[in-house]
């Protein structure tokens, strides 16, 4: 398993909750094992306890990619580097599930669970994917979408760094805003213009005469 696979980790947890809808879906024992995916093994560690510490991790992977949406790269780097001091990781080489023609093992680094608690584990994988996105590719490839009120996390991997949004829904949805906002400019601007005509036109007839520039 490629190491760039367990930054979805980070991903899939921040995007439980939408701040800004007052939505979270992080609210059961059953919500923290489905984070887990085909991980059962791990999956199955967690306990309701685990509720909350997920909820705790979640707010300081969601302060990472405000900061690097914000462009403070140092204070990106600053958080995650926190937690990866808190939750460290366990690699190992793996060969499991992978098999070349000849039926050897294609080894590869993998992150192994962690043996204390589902958070730890969880936590220390999704820190150390994010890290290594993080420095193989650039602060500015984590993101929050720009489609108010989403804002939910994502990970840039467009060859131009031109991502802005977390799916191809959001990214429709502020299309769709954008072009209807231009056709309410569009639709003002004639009837603006007229007002000003007739009033231009409501001065000249009135005989009214706008007064000279003063110094002549």
């Amino acid at each position: 398993m490629e190491l760039a696979y367990y930054s979805d980790y980070a991903v899939r947890l921040v995007n439980t909750e939408e701040p800004a809808r007052g939505t979270d879906a992080l609210t059961s024992v059953e919500a923290v094992r489905e984070l887990f995916g085909g991980n059962q093994s791990a999956a199955r560690r967690a306990t309701d306890a685990d509720v909350t510490r997920f909820r705790s991790v979640r707010a300081r992977l969601r302060s990472v990619f405000e900061a690097a949406d914000g462009g403070d790269e140092t204070l990106a780097v600053d958080l995650l580097n926190s937690l990866l001091l808190e939750f460290p990781v366990s690699p190992q080489i793996s060969g499991h599930d992978f098999r070349d023609d000849d039926g050897r093992p294609l080894w590869h680094m993998h992150l192994a669970d962690h043996p204390s608690n589902a958070t730890a584990g969880y936590a220390a994988t999704a820190a150390m994917g994010l890290a290594f996105h993080l420095t193989e590719y650039g602060v500015d490839r984590l993101g929050l979408c720009e489609a108010a009120p989403c804002r939910n996390a994502y990970l840039d991997t467009s060859t131009n760094r031109s991502r802005r949004y977390c799916s191809d829904r959001c990214a429709t949805r502020a299309n769709v805003a954008a072009y209807r906002a231009r056709k309410r400019l569009e639709a003002e601007r004639p009837e603006n213009t007229g007002r000003a005509e007739v009033s231009a036109q409501t001065t000249a007839a009135s005989g009214e005469r706008r007064p000279e520039p003063r110094g002549r």
